[in-house]
């Protein structure tokens, strides 16, 4: 039996050194592999500072707390002497003091270690502290810069915690060895201590009451944070007249505490502990709490806006500085709606580049007509803006990208060596549609086509996108082993020649990979060579991530086609919680936000640049302190990618939430909430039975022409309604092109003026009888109804509202541009065209009807002034009121024969037969009508 438990400990052993063995090779590998694919992309230097950090602050503070608990648990030899001696009958072995002090050292050693672990966590916070940077911004109450309360306070806050925490721990270790060797004893109501221990502890609790006094004192700068009523982020007056104060008495009560402990070496001074510990307690109530209570209670309420009003000043002025507010330009935006049809020739550029296509249904339309292979897919559609052809073009484009779930026969030489990358970009104007309703491309099929346009792609291959998560080897023994891209039956095949990935140019290296990615086909597959690289961390948010861990990252990356390659541009963000008197907002964790950094990946190489867009940021410039050689200066971006730097979508909503509320600089206003804004909302479908469904407006791209500018540019916009109401009130706008890139315009109506708002027009759509009832009859067939962006497009010292419909069929995923309503002033109308649209709605236009064939057409054409967008004279307005039923079932009706056609072109017979159904119930109706 001997032999067989034995022998069961042995293979026990075994088994955990294997383990042991096992995960220190892979956790090796891990570590190994990250400092090969580091040093590919030439930032070797930053991964040993990235791994030096936490290690270093790690070891530090463990050393140190590895040293307070050791330290003082020696100074209780004696009595741990004594303690070992009383329960000597029950230790198998006698301790010796050599043996216990090493017994005493692991301990304190593993304590040190594993409380050292969450200091480890924040050595981010420490590095920060070491590398801090003014910001030239001093704090209202206490004058001190605002850097002291992004970078100081937090890291004296660390300290506190860890040191309190990790003495108190020692208080405990060192009364338990007192309390097991009766040096502290109870009798009675008494306590009774030796000398020894008394001293011991005296001092480790004065200690411990001045690391309370610094926290009162620290707690001062704390009430720059404070949340003690609704309408004040920061310290309010009661704050600042009465807990501030009492903070003050507390820490010098607390010091005198101290005292009176520490002079209780030689002596217990019961007498004076109590006495002292009565006032520290009084002051705590009195204080801490009565006080402060009935500041608010008897001299602030009755009063509240006037006592609290530079309070209030101080909260809206940070909140706006903390989210880059403060430097909006404000104008007054009045509305004369004079706009002509004749002049709106001179505005060819916008209404070229009106974004009729909204990303949601485009997004179908793309995975329906280019995704070319079921292991395609289109991520995503990102808005854009490029010179084509000598013209400003706002554009749509989408990268095509692998699913590798979707690959045929998912094996591992599939999965990693042949199907490596996705292939390609699709590009289609904003503006322009086919006679379909379908987008009308300007880049479109494998390999990539420009159509009549002067734009190359001469490097198409995506080995560096957003869905591609998998790991992938290159170069490999047999020629063009890769799969490139389908052609007809036969497929073309290609090698990788980029500059990306780590060689696996020896036996060490790709055992190193095998056990990073747990395969052995690493170290057995005959087509790896000594030329042969591997590819992993592909997926660029992985991949800054992994650069740049301390940053915050768009939701949004982009993709921009410059020089002929393919490239992703992700905005990344400073952000701290540590901004005094800011509003924090709940979603991004923040009080302060800066866009001080693009990150540029190149898609085919995997090369990443971090160009630094603030280079005021104190944040930015304590990172380019910590981290040298990572950032490069914007100046330093090729002149191709600058041009298609955007205003971020994610930053500018959050400045949007903000502004709706912090747009009131009058304390009065904002106390009283008179004010208060919200974002616009529009409709964005509608069902069989009428119901529609509403949304938030999203921030839009448009290429607008901006009051007093004689240039269009592209702008981020979006519009703002007051909090209760449906008008609109301002519509807030982020520059980009040039010199302008970040200035922010906020342009308010007057008060006294009713502005239609976003879903006063949507409401103005649903019950024009016309416009509703053909919806309606689309929804009742089984369509889907997609109504889409609300664009409101500033033109002269007039509004334009723009709103695209799209039908999609109920069996079908392609959605099409059918319809465009155009909103101006009391007028509203919707046509096959966007010219035709704005021609019925504007002074000097008339009420037409586009041709059917024509479908809702390229509409860059502008009819010149007093031009028809009809071929034939229009009808005068009463003969248009009677005819536009009748002409539009049978536009419809025409644009369903046409759709039977093309699907029967296809070999679509289901939706052949459909589109028959329903050309056969507007067929029945048009019989039906007088």
């Amino acid at each position: 039996m001997a032999a067989v438990e034995t022998a069961r400990r042995v293979v026990w052993i075994v088994l955990g050194v294997l383990v042991l063995l096992v995960g220190l090779t892979v956790a090796s590998a891990r570590l190994v592999t990250d400092w090969w694919w580091f040093q590919e992309l030439g930032h070797g230097g930053l991964f040993v500072r990235l791994l030096a950090w936490p290690w270093a602050v790690r070891l530090g503070a463990a050393a140190l707390f590895a040293a307070l608990i050791f330290g003082n648990l020696l100074l209780t030899r004696g009595a741990l002497a004594r303690a070992v001696f009383r329960f000597q009958g029950r230790v198998p072995v006698f301790l010796s003091w050599r043996v216990m002090r090493r017994v005493l050292l692991f301990g304190s050693a593993l304590l040190g270690l594993l409380s050292a672990e969450a200091v480890a966590q924040n050595w981010l916070l420490i590095a920060r502290f070491w590398h801090k940077t003014p910001f030239g911004i001093a704090d209202p109450l206490f004058g001190r810069d605002v850097s002291f309360y992004v970078f100081e306070l937090p890291f004296y806050r660390l300290v506190h915690g860890s040191l309190a925490g990790i003495l108190f721990l020692a208080a405990l270790l060192v009364l338990l060895v007192y309390l097991l060797a009766r040096a502290v004893e109870w009798r009675g109501k008494h306590v009774f201590l030796d000398e020894s221990s008394r001293r011991h502890l005296v001092v480790l609790a004065a200690v411990l009451v001045v690391l309370k006094a610094l926290d009162y004192r620290l707690s001062l700068y704390d009430l720059l944070f404070s949340r003690t009523n609704d309408v004040i982020y920061g310290a309010t007056y009661t704050d600042w007249h009465a807990r501030a104060l009492a903070l003050r008495v507390l820490s010098v009560v607390a010091l005198a505490f101290a005292a009176v402990l520490l002079a209780s070496w030689r002596r217990m001074l019961w007498r004076w502990l109590a006495g002292v510990g009565a006032v520290w307690l009084a002051a705590a109530v009195l204080l801490g709490q009565v006080y402060p209570e009935a500041v608010q209670r008897f001299v602030v309420e009755p009063n509240e806006l006037e006592r609290e009003r530079p309070f209030i000043e101080h909260h809206l002025a940070f909140t706006r500085m903390a989210y880059g507010l403060d430097a909006i330009e404000e104008q007054l935006f009045v509305v004369d709606n004079d706009l002509t049809w004749d002049r709106l020739a001179n505005y060819g550029p916008i209404l070229d580049n009106a974004r009729l296509w909204d990303w949601r249904p485009l997004a179908r339309s793309y995975a329906q007509l280019q995704s070319i292979r079921f292991y395609y897919t289109f991520p995503d559609v990102d808005v854009d803006r490029y010179v084509i052809n000598g013209r400003l073009r706002q554009v749509m484009l989408a990268v095509r990208e692998l699913d590798l779930s979707q690959i045929p026969n998912p094996t591992w030489v599939n999965q990693h060596l042949q199907y490596t990358h996705g292939y390609g970009l699709v590009m289609s104007p904003v503006a322009d549609v086919t006679p379909q309703g379908l987008p009308r491309f300007l880049l479109a099929d494998i390999p990539p086509r420009p159509r009549d346009v002067d734009l190359v792609v001469t490097r198409p291959e995506i080995y560096y996108g957003e869905l591609t998560n998998h790991y992938v080897v290159v170069g490999t023994r047999t020629p063009d082993f890769e799969f490139s891209y389908p052609s007809g039956d036969d497929n073309v095949r290609t090698t990788y020649r980029g500059t990306g990935g780590v060689a696996l140019d020896s036996l060490f290296r790709r055992a190193a990979f095998a056990a990073r990615f747990q395969t052995i086909n690493l170290l057995l597959s005959d087509e790896i060579t000594s030329t042969t690289r591997i590819l992993f961390r592909r997926n660029i948010m992985e991949r800054l991530r992994t650069l740049a861990p301390f940053l915050r990252f768009d939701s949004d990356p982009y993709a921009v086609l410059a020089d002929g390659r393919i490239f992703w541009i992700v905005d990344a963000y400073t952000t701290s919680l540590g901004f005094p008197y800011a509003m924090p907002h709940a979603r991004w964790q923040a009080n302060y936000v800066r866009n001080a950094v693009k990150a540029v990946v190149d898609a085919y190489n995997g090369t990443v640049n971090f160009y630094v867009f603030s280079p005021e940021d104190p944040l930015i410039r304590a990172y380019m302190g910590l981290f040298p050689g990572l950032f490069e200066p914007a100046e330093a971006m090729p002149a191709s990618l600058r041009a298609h730097v955007r205003y971020p979508e994610d930053l500018f909503q959050l400045q949007a939430e903000v502004l709706a509320l912090y747009h009131m600089d009058n304390p009065t206003v904002f106390y009283n909430r008179e004010d208060v804004w919200r974002l616009a909302r529009e409709v964005f479908s509608t069902d069989a039975s009428g119901q529609t469904r509403e949304q938030v407006m999203r921030p839009y791209y448009a290429i607008v022409q901006l009051p007093d500018r004689t240039e269009p540019e592209m702008v981020l916009m979006l519009p703002f309604t007051p909090a209760e109401r449906n008008n609109m009130i301002a519509w807030f706008a982020a520059r980009m092109d040039g010199d302008n890139y970040g200035r922010l315009l906020l342009y308010e109506f007057p008060k006294d003026v009713l502005i239609y708002g976003p879903m006063q027009i949507e409401a103005r759509i649903d019950q024009h009888p016309d416009i509703s009832q053909l919806l309606t009859l689309w929804a009742q067939r089984g369509s889907q109804v997609i109504r889409g962006n609300m664009l409101v497009l500033p033109v002269e010292r007039s509004l334009l509202y723009l709103k695209p419909i799209y039908l999609q069929a109920e069996t079908g995923d392609l959605p099409e541009l059918v319809r465009v309503i155009a909103a101006f002033g009391d007028q509203i109308a919707m046509h096959q065209t966007l010219m035709g649209a704005l021609q019925a709605v504007l002074p000097g236009g008339t009420a037409v009807t586009a041709p059917p064939e024509a479908g809702p057409g390229p509409l860059g054409l502008l009819p010149g002034p007093g031009a028809s967008a009809d071929a034939q004279e229009p009808p005068g307005p009463a003969a248009a009121a009677n005819e536009l039923p009748l002409r539009q079932l049978a536009a419809e009706a025409l644009r369903l024969y046409q759709q039977a056609q093309a699907r029967l072109a296809q070999g679509d017979w289901a939706g052949y037969g459909a589109a028959l159904e329903q050309l056969e119930l507007i067929l029945r109706q048009l019989a039906a009508e007088p």
